[in-house]
């Protein structure tokens, strides 16, 4: 296993759609997969999209237990998530402050559909559906974005609600809990 680098804001990688997986249950699949959780974990991230590490592929892997970066969130089921697709379940929609690997440093204010069904593949090519709620539903939708080259800062709330999560913190506007 491997620690890859996180390519960010800027790298043109990160614009484009990423391609489908076609092939299922085999080794560079699921050695790609072992790198992203290997560098998830190192970057103290709870999801991570295969085209952030140079992959132009639809694989997005999501997941903690307990993560210090998010201390008062629940945990989110380790799911690695092949071709995704999302179906939001209500028109409410839910406005949370957002950052990202690409985006070191910095947060954002984001609106996203509080509840969701995610479907796609595991690495041996078998279905998967599941439904998420609120942060759960926030980080499928974050890193789903991701394969069709969408970054957070692509759908702010407004401009002004962007910044260093330093400067956030410090005047106010965003607590240590409302980070992603």
């Amino acid at each position: 296993m491997a620690i890859l680098p996180v390519l960010r804001l800027g790298d043109p990688l990160l614009l484009q759609k990423a391609s489908r997986v076609s092939e299922f249950d085999n080794p560079d699949l699921d050695n790609l997969i072992e790198d992203m959780f290997e560098t998830m974990a190192a970057e103290e991230g709870v999801g991570l999209a295969a085209p952030q590490v140079g992959a132009s592929l639809r694989i997005v892997i999501f997941g903690f237990e307990h993560n210090p970066r998010y201390p008062d969130s629940n945990g989110i089921p380790q799911t690695i998530l092949i071709n995704p697709e999302i179906t939001p379940l209500s028109d409410e929609m839910e406005n949370g402050w957002e950052g990202c690997l690409s985006v070191p440093g910095m947060r954002g204010l984001v609106s996203r559909h509080r509840h969701i069904r995610y479907t796609g593949f595991d690495p041996s090519g078998q279905p998967i559906e599941e439904e998420a709620e609120g942060f759960h539903a926030r980080v499928v939708q974050h890193e789903c974005d991701h394969l069709d080259g969408i970054i957070y800062t692509h759908r702010l709330c407004h401009p002004l609600k962007f910044g260093f999560t330093d400067e956030l913190l410090q005047s106010g506007q965003l607590n240590s809990t409302d980070c992603l």
